[in-house]
């Protein structure tokens, strides 16, 4: 949960965990500290000036915990460098290019974080997209379709790669070869949940980035979720909320993005629904109402429709033969298969022809719209 026990100011002083390698291998071990919260090291790192001098502090006991000192008195920064190959993950301090600036506007910002896979590029613009972890058919169908009509507009999908709407986000993004960014709860090395370690492995292949503030072998914990909520809304320029009960973390999520300024989306449900409940306060409470892709991209500024047209009738080809086999309502894979295509190609091609309004996704498969007579039969 966020820290209120300081008025620190934002982001770090100059130079920590930069300044020498003995500074960054000080910051490096300032992550493996377990007994002081982010909000705390921050407060300690203004008031010491750098990390090497925070780590002395703690040794010192003018800080931190008993844990905190017993953990810094016993770890080697070379095991922790050796764990990180291991990983193939990045260690990025504040003022490294990896270390988003937003980071630094938090109350609470990481000492520093750990990535792997593709790194984070300056003026790509990402959106968040997350919600309950038990979501409705219709909800994670919802997911990937925003996933999807976002991605293919070339923005970044970013969520906790927690099972339910999370994952859906993420595999909506990839379905059409989209980037994605995944937020651990967890070590860089510990992909968290199991189940889902495809997905991550995925998201690696594909060129999508795995971030934790936490070092390798730091075990997921309840405590852990809640707290990276913070940097989902901090990589992104809004946040969609897809589903949540009165107890779901999603709202921690929103709050987040409302405090640094941020767009803030949720999808309604029936007023009846448990998982509605979330979304429907986040509208009363000023957030936007959105149905779907079409809604989400116009609000950040996008043309929807803005997909090129190449074909004989205004389509690309694609679309064109993907359009063309849908006669009946189908699933993804048997347009792929009539249309002689990769199934990926063919989701691809049915949600630009979705965010067009030629078509629409019903419980996972794809129907033409009465806007597909404007672009005659092919």
């Amino acid at each position: 949960m966020r820290d209120e026990i300081t008025l620190a100011p934002q982001g770090f002083p100059d130079g920590f965990g930069r300044s020498s390698d003995a500074e960054r291998d000080a910051a490096l071990l300032l992550c493996g500290v377990q007994g002081s919260s982010p909000g705390k090291l921050h407060a300690l790192a203004w008031r010491e000036g750098s990390a090497s001098a925070c780590v002395r502090s703690i040794l010192g006991g003018r800080a931190g915990t008993v844990s905190d000192r017993a953990y810094l008195a016993a770890v080697d920064p070379d095991d922790v460098h050796r764990a990180l190959e291991r990983a193939q993950a990045r260690f990025v301090v504040p003022g490294d290019a990896e270390y988003w600036p937003a980071f630094t506007r938090l109350a609470d910002p990481p000492v520093a974080v750990f990535a792997r896979g593709g790194r984070l590029r300056l003026g790509e613009e990402r959106i968040a997209i997350v919600g309950s972890r038990r979501p409705s058919p219709i909800g994670r169908d919802v997911t990937r379709d925003l996933a999807r009509g976002v991605a293919l507009h070339g923005l970044v999908v970013v969520s906790g790669g927690a099972i339910g709407i999370d994952a859906a986000a993420h595999e909506g993004c990839l379905d059409v070869g989209g980037r994605t960014v995944v937020v651990l709860g967890s070590g860089i090395d510990r992909l968290y949940p199991s189940s889902n370690r495809t997905l991550f492995e995925e998201t690696l292949s594909a060129g999508g980035t795995v971030l934790s503030e936490y070092p390798p072998g730091v075990p997921a914990e309840p405590r852990r979720f809640p707290a990276r909520n913070r940097l989902i809304a901090a990589l992104s320029r809004g946040v969609v909320i897809v589903e949540g009960t009165r107890e779901s973390g999603t709202r921690i999520t929103a709050d987040h993005a409302i405090d640094l300024g941020l767009d803030v989306f949720a999808v309604p449900g029936n007023v009846t629904s448990p998982l509605a409940y979330t979304p429907l306060e986040l509208i009363r409470d000023g957030a936007t109402m959105i149905r779907g892709a079409h809604d989400l991209l116009g609000d950040l500024g996008f043309d929807p429709g803005a997909v090129p047209a190449e074909g004989p009738e205004g389509l690309p080809e694609d679309e064109r033969r993907a359009l063309d086999t849908l006669m009946t309502p189908m699933l993804p894979e048997s347009v792929a298969k009539a249309a002689s295509m990769t199934v990926a190609d063919a989701i691809a091609a049915l949600i630009r022809l979705e965010i067009r309004g030629i078509v629409r996704g019903v419980g996972g498969r794809f129907e033409r719209t009465m806007l597909a007579a404007a672009v005659g039969d092919g």
